[in-house]
Order: C-alpha cells, then sequence, then structure tokens
C-alpha cells in the first residue's frame, strides 16, 4: 500500500540544507483506536523523529490551556470569536512536534498533514501552527492543507508586513518546517510592495521544494533593484522567526 502512495517531491533539493522541525497542535478529544487508513490519508507512518504526544485531564493538564493565551491567542479571538470559543471549551489536545534528517523529498510532511486530518476527523476541531502564527478551522485544514499533492508551501508559510520609519519590513514564518531559513527584506518602499511578495513566494516555493539559497547570492528580479543580496543571519532562537533567516538587503 505504501508504494501506492504518491511522493511528494523535492525537485531543488541540495542534500545539507537542513533538517525540517516540526509543531503542531490539535483540540480535541484523543482517539481510543489508531489505526488510520493509508490510502486515505496518505500516510505511510509517523517520520522518524518526530513524537504524538496527548495532554488532557488526566496528563498534565496545563498543556491545552497554554497555547490559550498570549499575542496569537488575543488574535484569534479577536478576528474569529467562534472558533476561539470551539478551542475554549476543549480540555484535551496533541502535540506533533520533531525533527525530520535533511529530507530528499516532502513525504515526511505529507504523513503529517495526512495524521493531522485523521486526527481532526476522529474528534479534533482546530489545529494551531506556531511557527506560521496560524490557527487552523477543522475545514480550512482540509480545504487547504490535506487536498494538496504536493505540499502547498505558500499555504504552510505566511509572509508578515511591518511597518517602519525607512519603508516596510516584509519577513516570513514557516520555512523551518522545511528545514529552510526564514526571509525578510527590510526599507521596502509601498510602491514595490506586490513585487516583494512575488518574490518571497517564488523564493519560499523554491527552498521548500529542496532549494538552498547560497550566502551573497544576488537576488533577480525585473521588477525590483539590481544589487539586491542575500545574507544568511540569526539562530533559532529569535524571536522574530523562531528559525535563521535570510536577509535580503535593499540598495541605497
Amino acid at each position: 500500500m505504501t508504494d501506492q502512495l504518491k511522493n511528494w517531491n523535492r525537485p531543488h533539493y541540495c542534500m545539507g540544507g537542513g533538517d525540517p522541525f516540526l509543531f503542531y497542535v490539535v483540540y480535541g478529544s484523543v482517539p481510543t483506536d489508531f489505526k488510520i487508513s493509508q490510502s486515505k490519508y496518505h500516510f505511510s507512518g509517523i517520520p522518524d523523529g518526530v513524537e504524538l504526544m496527548t495532554y488532557g485531564p488526566h496528563s498534565n493538564p496545563e498543556i491545552p490551556g497554554s497555547f490559550r493565551e498570549g499575542y496569537l491567542w488575543d488574535e484569534l479571538s479577536n478576528n474569529d470569536a467562534q472558533l476561539a470559543k470551539l478551542v475554549a471549551a476543549q480540555d484535551e489536545c496533541l502535540i506533533l512536534r520533531g525533527t525530520v534528517e535533511d529530507p530528499a523529498d516532502l513525504n515526511y510532511f505529507r504523513n503529517v498533514v495526512g495524521l493531522v486530518q485523521w486526527l481532526i476527523d476522529t474528534g479534533g476541531v482546530a489545529v494551531y501552527d506556531p511557527q506560521s502564527f496560524k490557527w487552523w478551522a477543522a475545514r480550512d485544514w482540509h480545504d487547504s492543507a490535506f487536498v494538496s499533492d504536493s505540499g502547498s508551501p505558500r499555504q504552510h508559510v505566511v509572509i508578515l508586513m511591518s511597518e517602519a520609519d525607512d519603508g516596510e519590513w516584509f519577513h516570513t514564518r514557516g520555512l523551518r518546517k522545511y528545514g529552510r531559513p526564514d526571509l525578510s527584506i527590510h526599507r521596502v518602499p509601498p510602491e514595490s510592495r506586490d513585487a516583494v511578495a512575488k518574490l518571497l513566494n517564488r523564493l519560499i516555493e523554491f527552498q521548500a521544494f529542496g532549494g538552498v539559497i547560497e550566502d551573497g547570492e544576488a537576488v533577480r528580479s525585473n521588477a525590483l533593484p539590481d544589487e539586491m543580496t542575500c545574507h544568511h543571519r540569526g539562530d533559532f532562537e529569535d524571536p522574530d522567526f523562531n528559525n535563521t533567516h535570510i536577509e535580503i538587503t535593499w540598495p541605497d
């Protein structure tokens, strides 16, 4: 059966690019029977290095509530009160967490996506993705993540924009799921917003599908200034990314 599952390929894969780190919290009732249909959920097993842990009233009861506080929870409560109310009513959650060693394909991610969908279908009501600053309603996960046949990196990596005194700062979160650095561009003028967003989406997919951006590499885009270059920065403790990142310099 495993041989019949569709491969999620990484056509730009370069060995040594990095190790993906995964972290998802699924709120809802914990399944009592962990028999998963391989064909229905495109699942061949939990990836090596990833663990599935359950928490609730009888096992670390404080864990489900620990994610229902802070900025991201406040944003959910303000923007989707119905989903926040549903999550607040849950006293159980499952955490899928771990590191996968430099995979040459995205089958590890296919397995995780399918496993999360199965957890939803067996009682889960919402998925929290702290790496991408995102709460998924059950239907959204199915329609935007599970139905994909390639990984849909743009659904799992978010592009954020922040105002600054010297222009706008565009930056991503979520590329650590693919073992790649996030992206950052400071000093973006308003007229270049669309071009920068297109560039970041292109680089998100290039990296997620295995590509590696070298330090000092030049950016090629007819819609953006010449002399933009990429420079590796930061570490996994950087609170802006929880990941290393590539700073793409905007020329003077």
